[in-house]
């Protein structure tokens, strides 16, 4: 356990902070509980607790030309470490450049209900029944020789948000995620599955080793195949990562600018355009059941490519970035809603993908009424099944082209059945041209990504089909 602390709160810390500032200031001290485990080749390898205090100072002073912010952040251990935060934060903005996203900081008028509530914590009792039914899957996995490594990892942030224009904002937000890699004895196989979670009830680890071993037991035979065009069919955690880059860049700034596959030339954006033929709805929404997150900016810096410095505290409203196929919002701050004449937009910390006018799927449940990956394998008659994208790159933001490999199973899919694993590729899409081509959604689920899960887990996204998913190159990757 680390993060010994001198006794002093975490309201403490903010309310010193504000009494030592001298310019318009937001204070923002971040309490993060952690605990974890890990595991390799059927055994437990490492658990852990941590304990950390990171406290966030933004201050903001008039110069020549405008209004300059300076951020600045440090563990602290206790309140005699705050004065020097405080104190870098004023001298760095005092002698910055004015900020061309200058607002006036969010004002509060009294403390929220929960302010003076002590932080949430987590300890290694939350993952008490992870690790059972892990020494279940081991001994399981031994007996049909297979390998099994991967991580479980909780973390509870507590947030205390103060401003010198009177807000007192209490923000917690647990995430968790399981990471399960299964091999062959011999290392010719591997497959992966994952999960995203907010307290470990919901983790099933033995059916996920169950969708381990099927998949294992998939790629006893292989195929070798060259690099093309092939209907494909993407499970939820591949379409995440996906979305969760197109949401990244969807910054109105850049795409009036030009400068991301939003834009529509001339300082236009493609607002009003239709991305898809099928009535899909993209959107975000703090309150989300099973994906609730902060509901008001938290993030002092640049999120998503645009500066939130001023708008710390601004509450966060749910917002269809995509209706019924046609993109409808961007992302965008307060100063440059003031200037387009627009609102502002702040993006919450999840995104939803389903069939259908937003909501629909709490309507109906999760998964509705469309088809399960299960159901839609045994409607191809010819495909690919890619699990897993991996060392996901830019290539052209114009059009939003990303580049990257296949890793822990490609399987063939012949007549409605899985016949065996293929080779590796190197892919090249865009996923907002392939919002465009999907032919099928099947049924929305949370999900956890594999190549963003280190910044991004709450995600709620169906499996689609791609009638000519672009495999460019065969990869020697494994």
């Amino acid at each position: 356990m680390s993060g010994a602390t001198d006794g002093a709160t975490a309201q403490e810390l903010v309310e010193l902070a504000l009494q030592t500032a001298t310019l318009p200031t937001v204070a923002r001290l971040a309490e993060r509980w952690e605990t974890n485990l890990r595991w390799a080749a059927n055994a437990l390898t490492t658990n852990g607790e941590m304990h950390s205090r990171t406290l966030t100072v933004v201050a903001t002073a008039p110069v020549e030309g405008g209004t300059a912010v300076a951020t600045v952040s440090r563990e602290v251990a206790g309140a005699d470490e705050v004065p020097a935060v405080v104190a870098a934060a004023e001298t760095a903005a005092r002698s910055g450049p004015p900020s061309e996203n200058a607002a006036p900081l969010v004002e509060g008028r009294e403390p929220a209900p929960d302010w003076a509530e002590p932080p949430q914590t987590t300890s290694i009792e939350q993952l008490g029944a992870t690790a059972e039914g892990l020494g279940t899957a081991f001994a399981r996995a031994a007996q049909e020789s297979h390998l099994l490594y991967g991580f479980a990892e909780h973390i509870v942030t507590t947030t205390y948000l103060g401003s010198s224009t009177g807000l007192r904002l209490r923000g917690v937000q647990p995430t968790g995620r399981f990471e399960f890699n299964g091999k062959t004895a011999d290392l010719t196989a591997s497959a992966w599955v994952g999960a995203s979670t907010r307290d470990f009830r919901d983790v099933d680890v033995a059916a996920a080793y169950d969708e381990l071993r099927t998949r294992l037991g998939w790629a006893a035979t292989t195929f070798e195949l060259p690099a093309g065009r092939y209907e494909t069919l993407l499970p939820p955690g591949a379409v995440a990562d996906l979305m969760i880059y197109a949401y990244w860049t969807a910054n109105a700034r850049d795409a009036e600018e030009g400068r991301s596959v939003f834009g529509a030339g001339q300082g236009a954006t493609r607002i009003g355009d239709s991305l898809s033929p099928l009535p899909l709805t993209l959107r975000s929404d703090p309150d989300t059941p099973g994906l609730q997150t902060v509901p008001f900016v938290d993030y002092t810096a640049s999120q998503d490519g645009t500066s939130w410095v001023f708008d710390a505290g601004l509450p966060i409203e749910p917002v269809a970035w995509v209706t019924d196929g046609v993109l409808t919002d961007l992302v965008r701050n307060r100063a440059h809603g003031a200037a387009t004449g627009l609102p502002a937009t702040p993006p919450a910390d999840n995104l939803i993908m389903e069939l259908g006018p937003p909501g629909s799927i709490m309507a109906a449940g999760l998964g509705g009424h469309s088809a399960s990956l299960a159901e839609m394998i045994k409607n191809t008659r010819r495909g690919l099944l890619l699990t897993c994208l991996w060392y996901i790159r830019e290539v052209d933001p114009e059009r939003l082209l990303l580049t990257g490999l296949t890793r822990d199973g490609v399987y063939l899919i012949e007549d409605g059945e899985v016949k065996g694993a293929v080779n590796n590729f190197r892919w090249n899409e865009s996923p907002v041209e392939l919002l465009g081509r999907i032919s099928e959604v099947g049924a929305s689920e949370i999900t956890l990504c594999r190549e963003w899960n280190d910044f991004f887990n709450r995600t709620v996204m169906p499996p689609v089909r791609v009638p000519d998913f672009n495999m460019s190159t065969v990869s020697q990757a494994s």
